[in-house]
């Protein structure tokens, strides 16, 4: 799956389970189950899960292993 964000910047506010397999080029099931994890900046409304795109990308810069 590619990402259908060219940057950053394209991302909206608040990313969806969708969104979130888009960018990372992962299954929506993988991005419930990150969204799931206690380490995972997830905002719950209601029964609805959302994660703020500035926590997101912080999350996934500290995430990446850069050698």
């Amino acid at each position: 799956m590619r990402s259908t964000f060219k940057t950053n910047e394209e991302l909206p506010a608040t990313l969806s389970a969708t969104d979130i397999s888009k960018y990372l080029g992962i299954s929506k099931a993988n991005s419930y189950q990150l969204m799931n994890r206690s380490d995972f900046p997830t905002l719950k409304l209601g029964k609805r899960k959302l994660v703020p795109k500035d926590k997101f990308l912080i999350w996934v810069n500290n995430n990446t292993n850069v050698i």
